[in-house]
């Protein structure tokens, strides 16, 4: 597999740079969902760097294409595996002979959930429980289910805990509601050793041009005013590394069987003062214009987000190493970069 990476984290380190807890990773077999996606592709990437046994589900595609995983260094070091979560057989046999599995894979575009909502339904439901189902015939050691803070709606309370209310606000959030709940109840029913993150708002190089920071992002740099929607939400923003760091530590740490942890780094920033914040990271001034018709039906916008990540402290021994600045600057350069790999035809937030 590939060389071992240094990695900045919370735990101990060893003398190579990389947190002790996470070598045992070294010759585990391990599959990941959703591994051509965003924070999918970066964990691969890091369970490569680490020395495991890696399998890739990939959804199948007519052309072949593996997603992120396409552009990865670790491509070689793979075993790519191409199917559909909705389909139990291809979800068993890639399940096969795995110690760990993480499950990323979903659909998660929020407007879209909107008008197709029986394909988030089928994926994120039905994908769920094939896996979980999966998980537990054949006797895999540890999941990892992936959850969001779209689960919860508008804060209630502040900061957020694990015991916020759940409010299905869109039919995205609605799917994920219940895929956690299944997890839950396999975990409670046949004691499948699953453990559920729910990483609020992700960030970084590799994410969709459809959300708000790249999207902002590519406007800015292309010297074209921000077409900007609603400016009143709060996020709680994660860059993608250090989400990618929890998976790893999620799948590793014994004895937490059964938990649900936030992976937040407990700072509210304003959607309205995010261009500000890319200019400024970028090196560049930017024009803000109002678009009413990215505007979400007012019962269905989330309007505050921000975690309380104290039990991610406490059971992983994590905690955010890169802060939203340097990741937003981080995020530039790779879309100033790469600007062949964004599409421009969809700028709206």
């Amino acid at each position: 597999m590939g060389a071992t990476a240094a990695r900045r984290g919370a735990g101990p380190h060893g003398a190579d740079g990389v947190d002790d807890l996470l070598k045992a990773y070294s010759g585990k077999r391990v599959l990941v969902t959703g591994a051509g996606g965003f924070i999918g592709s970066r964990l691969t990437e890091r369970l490569v760097e680490l020395g495991a046994d890696v399998r890739a589900l990939v959804r199948y595609t007519s052309d072949g294409e593996a997603g992120w995983l396409d552009r990865s260094s670790v491509r070689p070091d793979l075993d790519v595996r191409r199917g559909d979560l909705a389909d139990r057989d291809s979800v068993y046999n890639a399940v096969k002979d795995r110690e760990v599995v993480f499950h990323l894979g979903a659909l998660i575009a929020i407007p879209y959930s909107y008008l197709a909502p029986e394909s988030y339904v089928r994926t994120n439901m039905m994908g769920t429980l094939n896996v979980l189902q999966a998980v537990r015939e054949l006797g895999v050691g540890r999941l990892v289910h992936t959850s969001t803070s779209e689960v919860y709606g508008s804060a209630q309370t502040i900061p957020m805990t694990e015991a916020h209310p759940l409010v299905g606000q869109s039919p995205y959030s609605a799917t994920k509601i219940a895929a956690d709940k299944l997890a839950e109840s396999y975990h409670r029913s046949f004691e499948t050793p699953v453990v559920t993150l729910r990483p609020f708002n992700t960030f970084g190089p590799r994410q969709s041009a459809r959300a708000v920071i790249p999207s902002i992002t590519m406007q800015a740099l292309a010297g074209r005013p921000v077409m900007l929607g609603d400016t009143r939400p709060t996020r709680d923003f994660v860059f993608v590394d250090d989400t990618a760091d929890a998976f790893l530590r999620a799948g590793i740490v014994p004895g937490i069987e059964g938990l649900t942890v936030h992976t937040g780094g407990g700072r509210e920033v304003r959607v309205g003062d995010l261009p500000a914040m890319i200019g400024k990271a970028a090196g560049i001034e930017v024009q803000v214009v109002e678009d009413k018709q990215r505007i979400r039906p007012p019962a269905s916008e989330v309007e505050r987000l921000i975690a309380d990540a104290s039990l991610a402290k406490a059971k992983l021994g994590w905690a955010t190493t890169v802060s939203v600045e340097e990741g937003l600057a981080r995020t530039a350069d790779f879309i100033r970069e790469h600007p062949q790999l964004y599409r421009p035809a969809e700028y709206a937030v």
